[in-house]
């Protein structure tokens, strides 16, 4: 017996449908003028740290009032560890701690201060900053603070590669390809900050900064491609100065050709902080000045990301409105009502038009044969529009259009789902911007000590690629996509009946994207993947009734679910997750509606505080504040909609 299974909670229908009806006008209350909505995206401090930083490298004019207001959030977001976190009561990281304090002395905080001896001690106790990863290290060094040979050589040549070349652009991901780019010429020309107050952190080192050396192996990379490599990069320092002259100019304007055919306006290239920041230095280093065009409205564009409240700011890492748009208008679609039914019906008429339909972006060069049709996760990104996102968006027009009987997104849902299924890779997955990123072997290069150059196939976003084809009438049996999809999500679920989630924190919400595409693909719920997916979600419910996951489960020795506070977003994808499985009357299920109502505010939304969304495994991560807004409302709305159906 399910140690849950004695504790049914009989839950109230008219206390539940008050939740609901408060959610939904809480939720309703974050609409923007024109339809659609947008919540914070946040991060880790290091993204504020490097704005701060980018600031004093280009010598720009100081904002008090705004670094004031940076500075108090870098301060709040301090660990009691002495360093700073990737989420929130998460254990130190050496690079966030690193560019945190770094921040903080160019803002002015004397290093005599209680929380800089306490971070410098933690820091020092930690082997100190010469243990920063290489994005930090590339930092570092363009601030003087270490030497480029504590960095990867990176020659700007390699943007002439050929595409059969062992490494080029195009095999890697486009988050990697649009930040490497800009980072390629500044390793050519190798700046000096500007750092006009002279500002360095010397004191964060155990040993002279100018003697580190280059980074050691990174947990996830394999000793014989290390090796392999490091060798190279041990070559290519020798011949880099003596490369050709005009090669080299060859590059840097074949590289700025590939920055301004992809510069997005006041969007930013990639619409992405890093490759924003790194353009703007880019252009500083070839001696254009604020006034020039490229460099001026990408800097516009960085600007954008700040969130500034009354008392603290901080920089978002993107900005999120079609995902989080598209997402609303599900939880609207679910909890239903005229009103709410009309509200999302106008924020995907806010997203129509937004589809991507004339530019065939990077995607297309493994993909030459297929005609655009995505949505980008961003107000525009034209050159990377997003499958996950496109994928939520159809599957909310098609919901439209089926409840009042129109045609008005059929050729919006049908572009979508040509481009979905043209971007399959060859192993039956999607990810989330390109096809047949499959070369895992470039993780292992020294740049890569992140571990996420790639974009390969996940579980997650597999599932939603699915959720989409089966809402539209596909099964196993009519589509090849869908079958190939579906042992894909065989192949990969885990032992214990899980499914890694790369988008979202993490088993948990990869398990429930795939039983929701399951679901919809029409697999029979007694399927043995889905009993056994069933009875993890179970088995990991908190005894709150909530559910919860660190992000220690990124860990490369994961070796079974890793518990958490619960959180109102992960416990609505175990909800969802149940429920897509036929188990609304799971005694596990009423625990969690319980546990929702019992955790909703007075202003009918849910505080949550917890990163439950990941950038980078087990590098980077995000808290999406509109998580915890509308995906409650979706679970308890879904909840209500199968009971009444039941009854």
């Amino acid at each position: 017996m399910n140690k849950h299974s004695g504790n049914r909670t009989a839950i109230d229908p008219a206390a539940l449908e008050m939740s609901i009806a408060s959610a939904t006008e809480a939720l309703l209350g974050y609409r923007r003028a024109d339809g659609h909505w947008v919540f914070e995206l946040e991060a880790d401090s290091t993204i504020p740290s490097e704005y701060i930083l980018l600031r004093h490298y280009l010598a720009e004019p100081i904002d008090v009032v705004l670094e004031a207001k940076i500075a108090n959030y870098l301060r709040r977001t301090q660990g009691a560890h002495g360093g700073w976190p990737l989420v929130h009561d998460g254990p130190f990281d050496m690079s966030a701690s690193v560019k945190s304090y770094f921040a903080l002395k160019m803002i002015g905080d004397s290093v005599d201060a209680a929380h800089m001896v306490k971070a410098r001690e933690a820091i020092r106790a930690r082997g100190g900053a010469a243990n920063s990863n290489v994005f930090t290290r590339f930092l570092l060094a363009l601030y003087g603070t270490v030497g480029w040979r504590a960095v990867p050589v990176l020659p700007i040549e390699i943007v002439l590669l050929p595409i059969w070349s062992p490494f080029h652009l195009n095999k890697i991901s486009y988050w990697g390809r649009t930040t490497i780019v800009p980072l390629m010429v500044l390793a050519a020309l190798k700046p000096r900050a500007k750092n006009p107050w002279a500002v360095d952190i010397e004191e964060l080192f155990l040993q002279d900064p100018k003697s580190v050396g280059m980074t050691p192996k990174a947990p996830h990379q394999s000793w014989c491609w290390f090796l392999l490599f490091r060798g190279i990069d041990c070559i290519l320092r020798v011949i880099e100065p003596l490369l050709p002259k005009k090669l080299r100019e060859r590059a840097i304007a074949s590289a700025l050709a590939f920055t301004e055919e992809r510069l997005n306006g006041e969007d930013g290239m990639g619409a992405i902080y890093p490759s924003m920041a790194n353009i703007v230095m880019m252009y500083d280093a070839l001696g254009k000045d604020e006034h020039f065009p490229p460099r001026a409205i990408t800097r516009r564009a960085i600007d954008k990301l700040l969130v500034i409240g009354e008392v603290e700011a901080y920089c978002q890492p993107c900005l999120s409105p079609v995902w989080d748009t598209a997402l609303t208008c599900h939880a609207l679609q679910e909890a239903g009502g005229a009103n709410a039914v009309a509200k999302a019906k106008q924020g995907l008429d806010w997203l129509k038009p937004r589809q991507v339909l004339d530019v065939k972006g990077d995607w297309a060069v493994k993909a030459p044969g297929i005609r655009p049709g995505g949505w980008a996760f961003q107000y525009n990104n034209a050159h990377y529009p997003d499958l996950d996102d496109t994928a939520v968006v159809v599957m909310a027009m098609d919901r439209a259009q089926r409840h009042v009987g129109s045609k008005e997104y059929d050729t919006a849902i049908a572009r979508g789902r040509e481009w979905i299924e043209g971007m399959q890779s060859r192993d039956g997955g999607w990810a989330a911007f390109d096809v047949n990123n499959l070369e895992y072997y470039l993780n292992n290069l020294p740049f890569a000590d992140h571990g996420a150059l790639l974009d390969p196939p996940t579980e997650d976003v597999t599932a939603r690629c699915i959720s989409m084809l089966g809402q539209l009438g596909e099964t196993a049996q009519s589509s090849k996509a869908v079958a190939d999809g579906i042992a894909y999500l065989r192949r990969t679920q885990h032992a214990e009946g899980s499914w890694y989630g790369r988008w979202g924190l993490n088993y948990i919400y990869g398990t429930w994207s795939v039983l929701s595409a399951l679901n919809v693909a029409g697999i029979d719920q007694k399927d043995p993947m889905i009993r056994k997916a069933v009875e993890w979600l179970v088995s990991i419910q908190s005894r709150d009734g909530g559910w919860g996951e660190d992000a220690i489960s990124y860990r490369l020795d994961y070796k079974g679910y890793e518990h958490a506070p619960s959180t109102s977003s992960q416990t609505a994808w175990a909800l969802l997750g149940l429920m897509a499985a036929g188990e609304v009357e799971h005694p596990a299920v009423a625990r969690g509606v319980k546990y929702l109502k019992s955790t909703q505010t007075e202003d009918g939304l849910w505080d949550e505080q917890r990163y439950t969304a990941t950038g980078f495994p087990r590098v980077f991560y995000l808290r999406y504040h509109g998580y915890s807004k509308f995906f409650p409302l979706w679970a308890l709305a879904r909840y209500r909609n199968l009971r009444s159906t039941n009854v």
